[in-house]
């Protein structure tokens, strides 16, 4: 009996967990008021700096006394900032449950060197024991686990009390999951997520307590000039005004202004949550009419909207040794990149073998339900090459 190939194909194949695809519609005329050969200095870079910040808080709903400001090199430059600003002055707890969260361990560890800090770990497919965090020490973690598929629940964890800070990579998250911004001190991101922006630019967003904390402590280290937030003991305002500590792409800050504009015109937060939850049901939807695969997030509760990981459940892949599983994953991955159906989503490189699909609110619910289709079919086509038992 052949395995007949699928009759529709996704009308986007792009489900890369990162950069992940554009909004709906965009093309480059989308940047054509882009402040270009301009200082970001001028009144106009400066204007949409200040734009770019004000539509984030508008459009995460982010409370009127929180800072939010635009730094650089990503995510990661975000959190870096955090880490090496703020902890030192308490205890930290570190929870890691995916490869990002593992990466500000060792930062914190390793390079910090920080004495008083406690990991709380979980594999991949498991969440850390938040019952188990000390609230009088800060907090570092990731909300949604990128290269997991796992994320926290809510925010019902987290002390309202607390006397440390709670420093949170959110970069899978933000606008598409309900961040519990009373719980949370400092908050990451970048623009290549959930929005599909341009990469390179960071958001770094801050509670008045987090401020205290920047005015109130010095860290024992250096301070790298990228890194510093405040002078002569009081925080750098012009930094949360779109006064950025190096040179932005203005390319960069127009699309991301176009997305926010976009997200806007699908009722914010709400409108982009609801595409994203809509997208990953397509995928829950499938995993439960297909024979031999499932998420890799084992609790419901815990399981992403935007980086959806599944893994191989076949009887006759989960023999194979754990190189074999992988060979198993990468075929499946190259066969619907061959076929033009779906690019980069094999798992991430420190994951089980697998698969990731981005379902944040850029990608059309009808291209992942077309997607489920094709991955059927190529699993009984890498099925079909396996050496015979």
């Amino acid at each position: 009996m052949t395995n007949a190939k699928p009759g529709v194909k996704p009308a986007n194949n792009l489900f890369s967990s990162g950069p992940c695809a554009k909004r709906p519609g965009w093309t480059l005329q989308a940047l054509k008021d882009a402040s270009l050969g301009r200082s970001h200095r001028a009144k106009v870079g400066k204007a949409k700096l200040k734009e770019a910040i004000d539509l984030t808080r508008s459009v995460l709903g982010v409370p009127a006394d929180y800072r939010i400001g635009i730094v650089p090199a990503s995510d990661t430059g975000a959190v870096e900032m955090a880490m090496w600003s703020l902890l030192g002055a308490r205890p930290v707890d570190l929870l890691a449950w995916e490869s990002f969260g593992e990466g500000w361990v060792t930062d914190a560890v390793k390079q910090l060197k920080l004495k008083d800090a406690r990991v709380i770990k979980a594999g991949y497919g498991d969440i850390a024991d938040l019952a188990s965090v000390n609230f009088d020490h800060d907090v570092v973690f990731t909300w949604n686990g990128t290269t997991s598929g796992v994320r926290v629940p809510d925010g019902e964890w987290i002390a309202a009390d607390r006397q440390g800070l709670t420093i949170c990579d959110a970069t899978s998250a933000a606008f598409a999951q309900d961040l519990d911004w009373a719980k949370l001190d400092v908050v990451t991101f970048s623009w290549q997520k959930v929005l599909g922006g341009e990469a390179a630019h960071g958001m770094l967003i801050l509670s008045p307590r987090a401020v205290e904390r920047l005015e109130t402590y010095v860290p024992a280290w250096p301070m790298p000039k990228i890194f510093r937030m405040t002078k002569g003991g009081k925080i750098i305002e012009g930094i949360f005004q779109g006064e950025t500590i190096n040179t932005p792409s203005m390319l960069c800050v127009e699309d991301y202004l176009d997305a926010l504009h976009w997200a806007q015109s699908i009722g914010n937060l709400a409108g982009l949550m609801a595409r994203a939850d809509a997208n990953t049901k397509a995928i829950s939807d499938f995993v439960a009419r297909q024979p031999g695969i499932d998420f890799l997030a084992h609790d419901p509760k815990t399981r992403s909207n935007t980086s959806v990981c599944l893994i191989f459940t076949d009887p006759a892949v989960t023999a194979l040794s754990a190189d074999q599983q992988a060979a198993f994953a990468k075929s499946v991955a190259s066969l619907l990149e061959k076929e033009g159906v779906a690019l980069d989503i094999g798992a991430y490189r420190d994951a089980p073998a697998g698969l990731r699909i981005w379902c944040g609110a850029t990608v059309e619910t009808s291209d992942v339900e077309a997607l489920t289709h094709w991955i059927a079919w190529a699993m009984a086509e890498a099925k079909a090459a396996l050496p015979a038992a």
